[in-house]
């Protein structure tokens, strides 16, 4: 028996729609530096209709790609919902991906036109001659146009924004689409070999949005304001403009201005009442308000994921201005959502704690299994350790361009993450790394988070970052790169006794390195690749202990 139900495609379109209507009087807000530019959602539906018009005249006549070289802001969200909605796919590159490692992916996607910043121009101009795909750029604000043109060589055509939108159509007749299509495309930041792309359907996209808006989820309502500081380039801003747009939250864009004092401006002025950012942004943030006085009070969360979060920062943020930091996991293959760590019910005081440092609960629509390294399926226990591979329909089944699933990412119909960790009998996910940064000592595993963590917890240090070192010993041990905070003082002797009462003794790092900062990936991660890199080049200033 068949049911009765309509088939009504999922489509980015409709979120357009709905939000410019039914909660046309929501808003989003960019940061401008000394205050915020604001745009009802009614009139990012008549500005993405306009920039649609605009995309036809330029070619995007199918499922062209177009890409944007953007911060978060209005001009980027109009982009987010105007390009998938005319039936083309959005591409958001990453802007700080190396030049060759961005020629790449605008090449392999091959984006036909591309939006860029002012800000961003001499960027952009740096790679332009590499991109043989792209026939048009569209310069958003003021920039530099001459420098666009000089390395397009005559090739590309330059617009400006302003003069394209203007004197367009209000409204579009959006095309319907198959759901099935691909709306937004994605890459994966290539810490190994070249960038992988991703491509997000309008029904994954539709299903993620739901899960992200859920009260297991990130809990978006149309009285909330949403400070989305990740970025749109990474992972779709964890699916958070998509979102708001469907249960009518607000939202708040930082643009370039993503310092610990900016955020703090930036929360005191427009006063949102959720965030989203790596643990690095909120960190510094936390080093701000230790010496100056911000008016935090709108703020109830923050959702933090990109990395493992220092039990710490969750507890300095509670403790001192009443906002939870919520731990979730994703990937970009996941559109990113995998987790989010909502305590259950029952569980108060340190037991509710306890949940909070794992990354969530897996909701309905993941499967989530844990791999022995033998290929056998672990239990649900909470204890047994393996490799985390999931499935569902907003997680990727290959990557764009394949003939067909790697093996080395995919088993059985299972997207192989590279995390290890545990599940327990309650869907709650423990991750204690990924499986290039577990540290194989003396044929006994170290989580490099763990350790971290741990050294994060005292005063003096503001981050740490914990790699695995080859040993002629023991294979390989750990090496500590360590921040301290600003006018801190502390020795390795010092941090390694504080350790000592923390993990086991075995595992307590001889070598250790005082740095300036931990250097971080495109998207805000500690670069582990980089840190052992630098200690094998003889670069950090070691101190090795006996």
């Amino acid at each position: 028996m068949r049911s009765t139900m309509m088939d009504e495609p999922l489509l980015i379109s409709r979120l357009l729609g709905h939000a410019a209507t039914v909660h046309g009087s929501a808003d989003v807000q960019t940061w401008t530096g000394s205050g915020a530019r604001r745009m009802t959602y009614a009139e990012v539906g008549v500005q993405a209709a306009r920039l649609a018009h605009a995309l036809r005249e330029l070619g995007v006549t199918g499922d062209q790609r177009v890409g944007t070289f953007m911060w978060n802001n209005n001009e980027h969200l109009i982009a987010y919902f105007a390009v998938p909605s005319m039936g083309a796919v959005l591409h958001t590159l990453n802007i700080r991906l190396f030049p060759d490692q961005l020629a790449y992916i605008a090449t392999h996607a091959e984006d036909k036109v591309v939006l860029v910043d002012g800000t961003l121009v001499p960027l952009l101009a740096k790679v332009l001659p590499e991109l043989p795909t792209v026939e048009h750029v569209v310069l958003v604000g003021a920039g530099d146009a001459d420098a666009l043109a000089r390395a397009g060589g005559g090739r590309v055509a330059v617009h400006t924004w302003a003069e394209l939108l203007a004197d367009r159509p209000d409204t579009f007749d959006w095309p319907r689409v198959d759901e099935r299509d691909a709306a937004a495309l994605c890459y994966t930041s290539g810490t190994t070999g070249n960038p992988k792309g991703v491509a997000y359907s309008h029904r994954s996209i539709w299903l993620h949005s739901l899960q992200v808006a859920m009260p297991e989820g990130f809990g978006l309502r149309a009285t909330d304001r949403e400070l989305a500081v990740v970025p749109m380039f990474h992972a779709m801003s964890w699916g958070i403009p998509y979102a708001a747009f469907m249960s009518g939250a607000s939202l708040v864009l930082p643009d370039r201005f993503l310092s610990g004092a900016a955020i703090a401006d930036i929360i005191a002025a427009t006063r949102p009442t959720k965030a989203g950012a790596v643990p690095t942004i909120w960190l510094d943030l936390l080093n701000h308000l230790a010496t100056h006085d911000v008016d935090l009070s709108s703020l109830r969360e923050v959702i933090v994921g990109g990395s493992a979060c220092p039990p710490a920062l969750m507890h300095a943020f509670h403790d001192r201005y009443g906002i939870d930091v919520i731990h979730a996991w994703g990937m970009t293959e996941m559109s990113p959502l995998g987790s989010v760590s909502r305590t259950p019910a029952g569980a108060a005081g340190e037991q509710a704690w306890a949940y909070r440092y794992t990354q969530g609960r897996v909701p309905a629509s993941v499967a989530a299994r844990i791999v022995g390294p033998l290929g056998d399926v672990m239990p649900n226990d909470g204890e047994a350790v393996g490799e985390l591979e999931v499935r569902g329909p907003w997680v990727t089944a290959r990557y764009l361009g394949d003939d067909g699933p790697d093996p080395a990412k995919f088993r059985d119909g299972w997207l192989r993450t590279g995390d290890v960790g545990t599940l327990s009998a309650d869907g709650y996910l423990t991750l204690t790394d990924r499986a290039k940064d577990v540290i194989k000592s003396g044929g006994e595993w170290i989580s490099s988070v763990e350790l971290e963590n741990a050294l994060m917890a005292h005063p003096a240090v503001l981050e740490a970052c914990v790699v695995g070192v080859p040993d002629p010993r023991w294979d390989e041990r750990p090496l500590a790169t360590v921040v301290l905070c600003e006018g801190a003082a502390a020795t390795a002797e010092e941090l390694r006794g504080f350790l000592a009462g923390k993990v086991a003794k075995w595992q307590l790092p001889e070598r250790w390195a005082f740095i300036e900062a931990v250097p971080k990936t495109s998207v805000g991660k500690f670069d582990k690749k980089r840190v052992r890199a630098d200690y094998a080049a003889g670069t950090l200033p070691m101190t090795t202990l006996g």
